[in-house]
């Protein structure tokens, strides 16, 4: 391993992709332009594809500490039936 690769680097998880024969070579043009690797290329691209991507109320709901925040009540509240006991009532 070369000294330059960071530990994300090290530990990073290998893939495989197929690609069609004209993603591959605008791949490898644009590998020889930027004079980079195949897997710099392809995590800056999956990296701005998942920045594009809306962030999902559960997520936001994660993010900002309200998942789960309602203290003091029992922890099957949503799944237990002797908890539904008049409601819609």
């Amino acid at each position: 391993m070369s000294d330059s690769m960071d530990r994300s680097q090290r530990t990073a998880t290998r893939i495989s992709v197929r690609l069609t024969p004209a993603l591959a070579n605008k791949l490898q043009r644009q590998i020889t332009a930027r004079r980079t690797t195949e897997s710099v290329l392809v995590r800056e691209a999956l990296e701005g594809y998942f920045e594009q991507q809306p962030e999902s109320c559960y997520d936001a709901f994660v993010r900002l500490g309200l998942a789960g925040s309602a203290k003091g009540l029992p922890d099957d509240l949503s799944t237990n039936k002797k908890h539904f006991k008049g409601f819609g009532k």
